[in-house]
């Protein structure tokens, strides 16, 4: 996938499509000396990080503000749904040396006025009030769910992207929660689905 299809498929600006360009020429350069992603994934970085990332948006509530990011790695998908125009982005990595790719990404795509970076374990990440929580290739549901829900309010919406498991996940998470649960396929992967949850700020 190229730039341009990542914009034919999602509409994206060309203003915000200049700043993902530079995200992702600066994750090319940092990826020398930090293990941002996986090698095998830079040949097809607009499919497997962009657009995994930004088909996330249009599941997100219009009046959604705050967004936390668990377990952001290289800022998939919260950076890129700041760059898109998600207003506050919190996003939690325990890596320092990725926390500081982070920085330098959030400044240089000038999303730095929306994005707290937080480094640090989850567990030790300040109390936030998400309206969206997101997560990518952190852990499996049953693990997830405990680490998400501390952000979560009464109407906050989970968002995570899933491989071809999702259905094996789902019954062990399951016996944990009782949580509303849209799958919606994945625009990235066809194998894969997002999750939509919730009812998880409940529990």
């Amino acid at each position: 996938m190229t730039p341009s299809d990542f914009r034919n498929h999602t509409g994206v600006t060309p203003e915000r499509l200049e700043r993902l360009q530079v995200y992702a020429d600066l994750l090319v350069e940092w990826q020398r000396a930090v293990n941002l992603v996986a090698a095998s994934t830079l040949g097809d970085l607009w499919r497997r990080h962009m657009l995994d990332s930004a088909q996330l948006l249009p599941l997100i509530p219009e009046q959604a503000r705050v967004l936390v990011d668990l377990g952001s790695g290289a800022g998939f998908p919260g950076l890129v749904l700041a760059i898109l125009g998600v207003p506050d982005v919190h996003l939690i990595e325990r890596d320092r040396r990725k926390a500081v790719f982070l920085r330098e990404a959030a400044r240089t795509t000038g999303a730095g006025p929306q994005v707290s970076i937080h480094a640090c374990g989850i567990e030790k990440a300040p109390a936030l009030r998400a309206d969206v929580v997101t997560a990518r290739a952190l852990a499996p549901l049953d693990r997830l769910l405990p680490l998400a829900r501390p952000f979560c309010h009464e109407k906050t919406v989970c968002l995570f992207p899933k491989g071809q498991d999702v259905d094996r996940e789902l019954t062990s998470a399951t016996r944990m929660a009782t949580l509303r649960v849209e799958h919606r396929p994945s625009l990235s992967d066809p194998r894969g689905v997002v999750l939509r949850l919730e009812g998880l700020g409940r529990v």
